[in-house]
């Protein structure tokens, strides 16, 4: 036995430079490296697919005046109640600088169900969907 109980586990030096040696002499991967720029045909097919819209996440920070859709829906998540308004109406009731976020939130908490009395757990959890 020798006085190295984990010197089965590590190559010698010798055998270090040897790995080395052949690791010098092969070439590497055929992938870009981590820094290299995408390819054009990668940024093409991320901008063809459909998810690359307008999104849920985009429309919803938006001001009603940027909206071009004729109806905006939000659901909740809790009651799964849904309120539709036309953008029109939409911009004459609250402004058309207003957030669709927060008139989404305002129009779902007017007729909420989901009163429990702490302000914590009380209103809708919205979810903006696409008609």
């Amino acid at each position: 036995m020798t006085d190295r109980p984990a010197s089965w586990r590590m190559p010698t030096p010798k055998q270090m430079e040897k790995l080395a040696a052949e690791a010098a002499r092969r070439p590497g991967p055929a992938g870009a490296a981590p820094d290299a720029p995408l390819p054009p045909e990668y940024w093409e097919s991320v901008l063809k697919d459909p998810r690359a819209g307008v999104t849920g996440v985009r429309i919803r920070q938006r001001r009603l005046s940027e909206i071009q859709r004729h109806v905006l829906r939000v659901s909740c998540r809790r009651c799964e109640r849904t309120v539709e308004i036309q953008t029109a109406d939409a911009v004459r009731l609250y402004g058309g600088n207003a957030v669709w976020k927060d008139v989404a939130q305002r129009l779902l908490d007017n007729t909420c169900q989901q009163r429990t009395g702490r302000h914590e757990e009380d209103g809708c959890w919205p979810t903006f969907e696409t008609p």
